[in-house]
């Protein structure tokens, strides 16, 4: 039974409509489609979720306000009762699908599916997400229902406000009210503001229900605003220039969104909450527009394709994130956040579009007019209505155990963690059993050197020279110096890294046996510095200083500089180059290559030339090291750091060998 053959909808929503939404809906649903499948397009395009916020507070404080004036009461039970037909139904087979799906493309998709699965179904994805540390912003962790935190958060939204709607009520001043309310949605955004000003990953303050709520209550103000005016509109709201001016104003809105989607985020107030709260302001003004009696704005946007796209825009939302997921990680290997393929985009784009039409004519519809037990007694009748209805439906019984099976085998099956985080966690295992005692600064394995290491060059250094014999003791015909380099151990070389340093790390401790690592997660540049102070003060440097501290963000030229400083000029610093899915890796590069060039002692260990052509050997990341990974990484550096070997031992032996001219009076010293 297709959609246009049920009953038409009863609810009183309904029975009354506004114009605009659903092309508002639309508006909404594509931004976020666009931010998702089609990276870097529309970088700030999740300000599609706020869009969606305010005009679902809207719509359902306006559904609640309009039952309580026609009734005299607000059925919770009945309201619920709605919301959970909306829902449920096509969301759960979104997860069954997907869930199943992702048990054939296997590997990181699967990481924490239980997890997920738990806070999809119950509306809590959101806060199961925030208790897991897990991160919107982040590329290591491809969670297939990621999207459905926004979910979460809509539905403890309607849990809650129809309990505070009630109480608010009983305040007989509706501006009262709409201040009330108005208040509250300031000290949303000012909790957003605090959280992120903290410093720490902005999903927390992202996810939060208590701070994002503010586009929820700033719809709910708006409801409020509008039962001011009456049903039958005065004849000024219909002239002309209102007209002109709801149409110039909601294209202005609409403009608005559109050029903040270009935008990309900060991890500052700046974007969490501004960019938020401007969305939420367009999003105020161009649902005023349209709702306006009589204007063109709104029919504007109730243009068919329009109300065709926010008619489905729930089952959009709800299809298109796991699809691309799946999609990239068969394709690729790696997570949409590490790059989506225009050519997946398009893919999903198309799977969406068809998911969404099939869950909109047999699964929303249908439960929507008929209920779950109408939809029960009519899946019974057309068993016995005729055979092929009867096949039809058992077929469809069969596919949904089939789902449910494959649902509960994806769930049995999940990985605890991530490949990306199995290979940190490998390095962290390999140095806390070469190093069972961390260092004050960070994880670090390898033998402590004497408290003073000589330095290169000097008696009794590692490839320096031994004292000079006096001019008695020379032999009339003593060889000519050539270089010695010799090749440089583990326990002459201290290593500073972030993550990727620690998935190499037991590359690192096979290649060059006793070396001094200190790497830790999320560590960048403006480490450097301290580290190797520490590491100075303490008499742990040692004559080979390897830096890859390039991941995690741009280096800042005066931090190289302090670190080269403190290492000193009679040590060789080796920066390790980064390779990663992110935008300023390339900035990155360039700055190490040109800081290298012009300062002496100071080399560059090609990781990202290197890797480059063998991502394979990277994890499902495409940033940290697999084992095979880790032995490109850790090549590299030793082959830098014996090339930086050689050339010392060279530039010394050219000062030898001018001595030795210098003795036999083939040259004469310059001049003073």
């Amino acid at each position: 039974m297709t959609s246009s053959s049920l009953p038409p909808l009863s609810t009183p929503a309904a029975r009354t409509r506004y114009a605009g939404l659903d092309g508002m809906r639309a508006v909404a649903v594509a931004l976020v489609v666009v931010y998702h499948l089609f990276p870097p397009a529309f970088s700030g395009g999740f300000i599609g979720v706020d869009v969606f916020f305010v005009i679902r507070g809207f719509l359902i404080t306006s559904l609640l306000l309009r039952e309580k004036a026609t009734t005299g009461r607000i059925s919770l039970g009945k309201f619920w009762q709605r919301r959970a037909r909306r829902l449920l139904p096509a969301v759960t087979v979104m997860i069954a699908v997907c869930a199943t799906a992702a048990l054939f493309v296997g590997g990181d998709v699967l990481v924490r599916m239980g997890a997920q699965v738990l806070g999809a179904l119950t509306f809590t994805y959101n806060w199961v997400s925030i208790g897991a540390g897990a991160s919107y912003f982040a590329a290591d962790t491809p969670e297939l229902f990621r999207n459905l935190w926004s979910l979460g958060i809509e539905e403890q939204f309607y849990v809650l406000w129809p309990l505070l709607l009630m109480l608010l009520l009983l305040l007989r001043s509706r501006w009262l009210r709409i201040g009330v309310v108005l208040a509250g949605a300031a000290a949303s955004a000012v909790w957003m503001a605090t959280l992120v000003s903290q410093g720490a990953d902005p999903t927390r303050a992202y996810f939060g229900t208590d701070s994002h709520a503010f586009g929820l209550l700033a719809g709910v103000a708006l409801a409020f605003a509008w039962t001011a005016i009456p049903a039958s509109a005065p004849g000024w709201m219909l002239r002309r220039a209102t007209h002109a001016a709801t149409v110039a104003l909601g294209s202005a809105a609409l403009v608005g969104l559109v050029v903040l989607a270009f935008v990309p985020a900060s991890d500052t107030a700046s974007t969490f909450p501004g960019a938020l709260l401007l969305a939420t302001a367009f999003s105020l003004l161009a649902i005023v527009c349209a709702i306006w009696p009589g204007s063109p704005f709104g029919r504007a946007l109730d243009a068919a394709p329009l109300r065709y796209v926010g008619d489905r825009s729930y089952a959009i939302y709800l299809w298109h994130w796991p699809l691309v997921v799946l999609l990239t990680i068969w394709a690729t290997g790696h997570s949409p956040d590490v790059g989506v393929p225009v050519w997946v985009g398009l893919f999903a784009l198309v799977l969406t579009m068809v998911a969404a039409e099939l869950s909109y004519r047999l699964v929303e519809m249908p439960v929507r007019r008929l209920g779950f037990r109408g939809c029960l007694r009519l899946w019974g009748h057309r068993i016995v209505e005729s055979a092929g209805a009867r096949w039809a439906t058992l077929g469809s019984g069969a596919l949904a155990i089939t789902l449910l099976v494959g649902t509960t085998a994806a769930v049995a099956s999940a990985p605890v963690q991530t490949s990306a985080q199995d290979v940190v966690q490998a390095g962290l295992d390999a140095l806390a059993s070469a190093s069972p005692e961390p260092t004050e600064v960070g994880v670090s394995a390898g033998p402590t050197p004497p408290p003073s290491a000589p330095p290169a060059g000097s008696p009794g250094s590692h490839g320096g020279s031994s004292p000079a014999p006096t001019a008695t003791e020379r032999p009339n015909k003593a060889p000519a110096p050539s270089p010695e380099p010799t090749p440089v151990r583990g326990d002459e070389v201290s290593a500073i890294g972030d993550s990727v340093m620690l998935a190499a790390a037991p590359a690192l401790l096979e290649h060059l046996p006793g070396i001094q690592i200190d790497a830790a997660v999320s560590r960048s540049m403006w480490a450097g510095p301290g580290i190797v102070q520490h590491l100075a003060d303490t008499g742990q440097l040692r004559r080979y200083v390897v830096v890859a501290l390039g991941t995690n963000g741009p280096v800042d030229a005066g931090s190289l500089a302090e670190l080269r400083r403190i290492a000193g000029p009679d040590r060789q610093v080796i920066l390790v180059n980064s390779f990663a899915p992110r935008n300023w890796i390339e900035g990155v590069n360039r700055d190490l290559a040109d800081f290298a060039a012009d300062n002496r002692g100071t080399w560059i260990a090609d990781w990202s030339s290197a890797i480059a052509g063998q991502t394979q050997l990277l994890a499902g990341d495409n940033i940290h090291p697999s084992a095979g990974g880790g032995d490109v990484f850790a090549s590299v550096v030793q082959e830098q750091i014996d090339a930086a070997e050689l050339q010392r031992a060279t530039a010394e032996s050219r000062v030898r060998f001018r001595e030795h001219l210098l003795e036999r009076g083939l040259i004469f010293p310059l001049p003073s």
